[in-house]
């Protein structure tokens, strides 16, 4: 487990474009939507009066941890190409051993990109604490470890990495685009708002915007609470967990 974690963070600094476009693209993303929509698009549904760009941020680390947990398991697919996992899985460790390794790997990687964008968090007004610093790290934990074994447990299925790479952008973008990062769930048609409720991120986000704000004391009438979010989160993490461990112990590679 322990060679199998350190082996995703030396590839990752090895490769350092990658954490260069994992948050400059983010980045962009935010300065030039939330510009764009700054005097326009007032949120709705919290206790203060939010610009845009406050509104928009929150959203935009989640999308960092979302992309960097779940594109770190496709060295599962060219692993598997190169003859690593067979390797790996003739050892006598179980498979639980194995995905929990490939997992916190992906953890690792999201934290350490989602603590370099909550240091622009005072910069846009946003009074942050110890209390409010811990919170918001163990529910960024929570969502990549959801979704690197959501990654995992379609990796394992894979043959190519364009393959991958075309499932999970299928379903990574609409699912960001539906959990309030980008518009919040106050206003939108009834539709669309239970979509939003049986969205995942949508619990996720709700987390990290509860626990940004919990030295400010800025509440968040329209979303779901704090608990529930984190119960949720707890949930989904656990089956995502179940299924890749399922997965990697019935695939045959």
């Amino acid at each position: 487990m322990r060679t199998i974690w350190w082996r995703e963070i030396i590839r990752f600094f090895r490769q350092r474009s990658r954490l260069l476009s994992a948050i400059a693209q983010p980045l962009l993303f935010w300065i030039l939507i939330g510009s764009g929509l700054n005097e326009s698009f007032k949120p709705t549904g919290t206790s203060n009066q939010q610009a845009y760009t406050e509104y928009f941020y929150p959203g935009i680390v989640v999308l960092v941890l979302l992309f960097t947990a779940i594109f770190a398991t496709i060295s599962v697919v060219n692993e598997r190409r190169e003859g690593f996992l067979q390797n790996v899985l003739v050892a006598p460790v179980p498979r639980w051993s194995i995905v929990l390794g490939q997992t916190l790997g992906g953890i690792t990687l999201a934290l350490i990109q989602g603590v370099l964008l909550l240091g622009i968090a005072p910069i846009i007004g946003i009074k942050v604490g110890l209390i409010s610093i811990l919170t918001t790290i163990g529910v960024m934990i929570l969502i990549a470890f959801s979704f690197t074994n959501l990654g995992l447990l379609i990796a394992w299925r894979m043959d190519s990495t364009q393959g991958f790479h075309a499932i999970m952008s299928l379903i990574l973008m609409p699912i960001w685009l539906l959990s309030g990062a980008i518009f919040p769930l106050a206003g939108t048609p009834s539709w669309l708002a239970w979509v939003m409720k049986l969205n995942p991120i949508t619990y996720g986000l709700a987390a990290f915007r509860h626990s940004l704000y919990l030295d400010s004391h800025i509440t968040f009438t329209e979303l779901p609470t704090l608990m529930i979010s984190i119960l949720v989160c707890i949930v989904f993490s656990l089956l995502t967990y179940t299924g890749a461990v399922l997965t990697a112990s019935t695939q045959q590679l």
